[in-house]
């Protein structure tokens, strides 16, 4: 397999992974291609290797940044702007923890609350209840988990996943 297709292969998965992680395909791209690149690249190389507009390559590098998953570099001289990804994956790993979390748990976690004021004076809201504080126990042990994880340095987590396998 030559580099080129290789590059186009790695592209392809990261961005069906990013689907999962709750982020665009094209994000996930976009991302796949600079955290791969030796050096930085402008938006203009973004879209030609990508084949995707202006507008979307200028949004997505604006939220991977965001995300602290991309950094601009600028150069003297030069009035573009180049970008570079975050190469160490346990910090892209806990960037994406913390962005999901703040997305997804914690709203979750607060409609939950906002349910355990709900009236109790029937076997549905009884049932309601019981079910949700559930949701909501488990909601807050996976939150703290997931701090705990993020704070966690790297070599914390190889430690525990080598103990697992053995």
């Amino acid at each position: 397999m030559e580099v080129t297709e290789a590059r186009s292969k790695f592209i392809e998965s990261w961005g069906k992974l990013g689907t999962n992680w709750g982020i665009s395909r094209t994000m996930a791209q976009v991302h796949a291609l600079l955290l791969i690149s030796p050096t930085a690249l402008c938006t203009n190389e973004i879209i030609d290797e990508l084949k995707i507009s202006r507008g979307n390559v200028n949004q997505n590098v604006r939220t991977l940044i965001d995300w602290g998953l991309v950094h601009k570099e600028l150069r003297c001289g030069d009035r573009k702007e180049y970008f570079y990804a975050e190469k160490d994956i346990w910090t892209v790993l806990r960037q994406v923890i913390k962005h999901r979390k703040k997305r997804e748990l914690e709203p979750m976690m607060d409609v939950l609350e906002s349910l355990s004021e709900l009236d109790q004076d029937s076997e549905e809201g009884r049932e309601l209840i019981k079910v949700t504080n559930e949701v909501l126990h488990f909601s807050k042990k996976t939150d703290k988990a997931l701090d705990n994880l993020v704070k966690s340095e790297k070599n914390w987590l190889t430690t525990a996943v080598f103990n697992m396998i053995r």
